[in-house]
Formats: C-alpha cells, sequence, structure tokens
C-alpha cells in the first residue's frame, strides 16, 4: 500500500509537472505570440515609414527630372536666340556706313558728270551693302506716312499738318531697321499732331 501511494504521488507529482509544463509552454507561446505580434506592429511601422520615404524620393527624382528638362529647354531657347541674333551688334555698327552712303547718293549730280560716275559708284556699294544686310535678316522699317507706332518709332518732333492724319509720320530723320522682326534701332521721326 505504501507503494501504491508512492505511485500515486509520483504519478501525481508527475501530473503537476506536466501541468506546469505545459503551463509554461502555453506561457510561452503566448509571450511569444505577444513579441511576435509587438514585431510585426513595429514591421508594419516601419513599412509605412519606409513607403513614406519612397515616395518622398519618387516625388524629388520626378522634380528633378522635371527641372532637368525645364534647363534643357531654356538653355536650347538661349542658344538659339543667341545664334539668331549672333551679328546684331556688327549690324548695329553698319547702320550709320549705311546712313552716310544715302546720304552721298543724295547729292546734286546733274552738274557734273565725273560726279554722276562717282554718284553711280556709290549707289553700287549701297546697294551691295544693303543686300548683304538684307540676306542676313536686316529689314528697314517702312515708317514714313504710316500710323506712329512707338515700337518702330521714335518721335523725335512734332508738327500739325491738317492734310494728313493725325499721329501719321511725316517724316524721317533717320532709317530705323529690324533684325529678324526684333527692332535694333527705331526709326527717328517726325509725327503730325
Amino acid at each position: 500500500m505504501k507503494e501504491d501511494d508512492e505511485m500515486k504521488k509520483n504519478k501525481n507529482n508527475e501530473e503537476v509537472k506536466e501541468e506546469q509544463t505545459e503551463e509554461k509552454k502555453n506561457d510561452e507561446k503566448e509571450s511569444k505570440v505577444s513579441s511576435e505580434e509587438e514585431k510585426i506592429e513595429i514591421t508594419k511601422e516601419e513599412v509605412m515609414e519606409l513607403n513614406k520615404k519612397i515616395t518622398e524620393q519618387e516625388q524629388k527624382f520626378l522634380r528633378a527630372q522635371a527641372d532637368l528638362v525645364n534647363y534643357r529647354k531654356r538653355k536650347d531657347e538661349e542658344v538659339e536666340r543667341l545664334l539668331k541674333f549672333a551679328n546684331e551688334s556688327l549690324i548695329i555698327d553698319i547702320l550709320p556706313i549705311l546712313d552716310n552712303f544715302e546720304r552721298a547718293i543724295a547729292l546734286n549730280a546733274s552738274e557734273n558728270s565725273d560726279l554722276t560716275k562717282f554718284k553711280d559708284g556709290i549707289t553700287m556699294v549701297y546697294n551691295s551693302l544693303k543686300g548683304v544686310l538684307e540676306k542676313y535678316g536686316v529689314k528697314e522699317i517702312d515708317a514714313l506716312d504710316k500710323p506712329f507706332d512707338p515700337m518702330y518709332h521714335e518721335a523725335v518732333t512734332t508738327k500739325t499738318n491738317d492734310e494728313k492724319e493725325k499721329d501719321v509720320v511725316l517724316q524721317v530723320y533717320q532709317k530705323g531697321y529690324t533684325l529678324k522682326d526684333k527692332v535694333i534701332r527705331p526709326a527717328m521721326v517726325e509725327v503730325n499732331k
């Protein structure tokens, strides 16, 4: 009997140990599940933060790409403009020479045949120079008897002439010129008031 009691006791002890072991295992499992859930929550937060960073980086990349495209467009437009008007300063320096040729041609050459030949030579040089300028896009601004336009004309004087309309150019003192539709020298004019 004693043995039976001892066996029962041992059995009970073993059962208690098994229960305790099982409880420990359950506690450990619960602890593991709880810690895994925490890990998962931390991971979710990290994923959200990483997604936010990825979105920010994508936006920065797209902005940088757009800036590069805009820079290229501006650079191309500026280069095109520079090439288009590269000769502008040279042409501005040549225009007074053209004016002097026009004055020489306007002289009265009917008195002397030598002067007539000289005038014909100057006219040929003038026409050649004017042709070269036109080849490069220089055009004379037609101002006489046209409405005054401050974009193309510079009013030097005013005069009243009842025979002509108001704000019409009466006289051109110095011709104006454009280079490929850009005014490089406005015409100096007298305007009707």
